[in-house]
């Protein structure tokens, strides 16, 4: 198939023209001019390596931590870079204080790697993860904030919160939540790895704790770049997962959370440097620029579950207002037997998505199996005739 004639933002992304790609949300898709500008960047690192690392990448760094902080209205000082948001999710975790008794609250919504993060320090410390129950199908936005709210208990400590949940893609009230708990004396890390460029940011405003977002989904950043904002007070508890040289550095010209958080080793910088490309790219390429962008997916996303619930014969599982870019909906039980191929995606259905229609849409367990869920993405790349043909292909493969 030759999916530019039918979409002319295509051919900005170097995606497979034979895959009806509806998958975006788990790895982003990275757009030809940032991955040139990380070529350039990777290129003066090699150029000249010790100017690059002990006399640049300290301001460069700056710079691109300005332009995110200004796009994620965040103070800048307040950021700092990271892989991605799972080990944004340790660093906080395996910093904070704890002692036997006290909860971690979350949802069973949340990402199983940042689960398995807080049930590792929980149990190192004796403490306990509480797990709040938030339906899915839901009816309102009310229906969360109220779940998680009914689970607060006089140990809960903190509380690990999607902003827009990743199995079941529902955006979340998350500026509620942060100020129901804090007045609760609970400070909330929202873990926002969607949130970047789906939905407007402003962080400052949120007044959490702790938030972390991805770059390289919806904001179409190179892998391996994300970030961690620390409420400026909470800062002296948050420590990089590696301790390096900023550890007994005696500068007093900028934080210690920036000191040890900006160098923990060597490593590849490009993607945290070409944040600032990727914030480019759509401003760039869209007379409305990111406004246009996010109101653009939301509405194909929109459109692709309604052709979805049409086929399956199901109603929305869940009210627009609580949808961005990302929409799942139920699907039948699962049989799969056997290990997993993939500690991601395991499930037969999405394997015979992709070999018999071309269709690369991720099968979800939840909340176990053989329980589970389809999710489909919408990107600039992506028109409403790929939710047509995943439309037609479920009803023959369930």
């Amino acid at each position: 198939m030759d999916a530019d004639i039918h979409n002319p933002y295509r051919k900005h992304w170097t995606l497979d023209p034979d895959v009806v790609y509806l998958n975006h949300g788990s790895f982003g898709a990275c757009p030809k001019v940032v991955l040139n500008a990380q070529h350039g960047w990777r290129a003066r690192m090699e150029r000249e390596p010790v100017r690059f690392f002990v006399r640049d990448l300290e301001g460069l760094l700056d710079t691109a931590r300005a332009r995110l902080g200004a796009f994620i209205h965040a103070d800048p000082d307040d950021l700092c870079f990271v892989p991605n948001t799972t080990a944004a999710v340790n660093t906080v975790f395996r910093s904070l204080p704890l002692a036997p008794g006290d909860e971690i609250l979350t949802t069973n919504h949340e990402y199983n790697a940042c689960n398995n993060a807080i049930n590792f320090v929980a149990d190192r410390a004796g403490a306990r993860v509480v797990t709040a129950s938030i339906p899915f199908p839901i009816g309102s936005p009310e229906q969360a904030t109220g779940a998680i709210l009914a689970s607060v208990t006089p140990r809960t400590r903190y509380a690990l919160i999607d902003w827009i949940t990743s199995p079941t893609a529902l955006v979340l009230p998350i500026k509620e939540i942060v100020d129901r708990l804090r007045a609760q004396g609970v400070e909330t890390f929202v873990d926002a790895a969607h949130a970047p460029g789906m939905v407007e940011m402003d962080v400052d405003d949120l007044g959490a704790g702790f938030c972390t977002g991805n770059c390289h989904k919806w904001m179409c950043g190179p892998k391996g770049s994300a970030f961690l904002h620390v409420r400026r007070d909470l800062q002296p508890l948050v420590r990089p997962l590696s301790i390096s040289h900023g550890a007994n550095s005696d500068r007093v010209d900028r934080s210690r959370f920036r000191i040890e958080a900006d160098w923990t080793g060597t490593n590849d910088p490009s993607a945290f440097l070409t944040v600032p490309a990727a914030i480019d790219f759509f401003d760039d390429l869209l007379d409305g620029g990111w406004d246009e962008l996010r109101a653009h997916n939301r509405a194909l996303a929109l459109d692709g579950r309604r052709l979805l619930c049409d086929a399956l014969g199901i109603a929305p599982p869940a009210p627009a207002e609580m949808i961005g870019a990302i929409a799942t909906v139920p699907i039948s039980d699962g049989t799969a037997t056997g290990p997993p191929r993939s500690p991601l995606y395991a499930d037969p259905l999405q394997a015979a998505l992709l070999e018999r229609f071309g269709v690369q849409a991720p099968v979800i367990p939840w909340p176990a199996p053989p329980r589970r869920v389809l999710r489909i993405s919408a990107q600039l790349y992506n028109t409403v005739a790929d939710y047509e043909t995943l439309a037609r292909a479920l009803p023959t493969l369930l």
